[in-house]
């Protein structure tokens, strides 16, 4: 599939990770649906950035643990350019949940915007993508491995990857679905040098990976194979045999 003219809708599209897929989408000519709930500044202010660069992207806004919020989302997408070409499923929460500190608050926060919110976007965008289309999930690493005081977190990205997995069964062969699991890349802004460095000794290629990564993977999941479903891509660093 070539990027260009495509519509592509990035949950969680305004900041970090998610506003890189979101520029560099753009950058390649896509018309670029970015969602956003809490970051609605950022994600403003992405769409701002991209229409001066001669860009074209939109904003929608919502809780993606409410099924109906999605559908509303999915739906203001499509009508935004007419059409919806892929989902990227990139929305995500990241609480430091020791075990045994764990409050169902954030259990339900954590399951419902990493897990829930990527399967109802998916359901409700699978209604409205072409043949040919394409589902690209963020898991993580930790969704194989995981680490401890996250453990809800990693659940939740164990279940992106089987969600990954399920959906490329159940949506083969028009639709493909395939999931990015990221190692260490941005991390927490609240993370000190230590634990920065603790993490760099602990990485076999010894570096944080760069939005630049996982751009690059997913612009492959788009338009450098058609031949791909059901896979994980793991950009770690080598952190999975470390």
């Amino acid at each position: 599939m070539k990027i260009k003219n495509r519509v592509v809708l990035v949950t969680g599209g305004g900041r970090r990770v998610g506003a890189a897929i979101s520029r560099a989408l753009a950058r390649r000519g896509a018309k670029v649906v970015i969602g956003a709930n809490e970051s609605r500044a950022e994600a403003e202010a992405q769409v701002a950035a991209i229409r001066r660069a001669g860009g074209d992207a939109q904003c929608v806004f919502g809780d993606l643990t409410k099924p109906a919020v999605c559908r509303r989302i999915v739906r203001q997408a499509h009508e935004a350019f007419g059409r919806l070409d892929v989902l990227v499923n990139n929305a995500a929460v990241f609480l430091k949940t020791p075990f045994g500190k764990v409050s169902e608050r954030a259990w339900d926060a954590t399951i419902g915007v990493n897990l829930k919110g990527s399967f109802f976007c998916a359901q409700d965008a699978a209604r409205f993508l072409p043949d040919g289309g394409k589902i690209i999930n963020i898991a993580d690493w930790s969704g194989i491995r995981p680490y401890v005081d996250y453990l809800p977190y990693c659940i939740s990205k164990s279940g992106v990857i089987a969600l990954t997995r399920g959906l490329a069964r159940t949506l083969a062969p028009r639709i493909a679905v395939n999931a990015i699991a990221p190692g260490p890349v941005l991390l927490p802004e609240d993370f000190d040098d230590e634990e920065k460095a603790t993490i760099i000794r602990r990485t076999p290629l010894a570096r944080i990976g760069r939005p630049d990564d996982i751009v690059n993977a997913v612009l492959f999941l788009i338009e450098g194979t058609d031949f791909m479903t059901g896979a994980t891509l793991v950009l770690d660093g080598g952190r999975l045999i470390a």
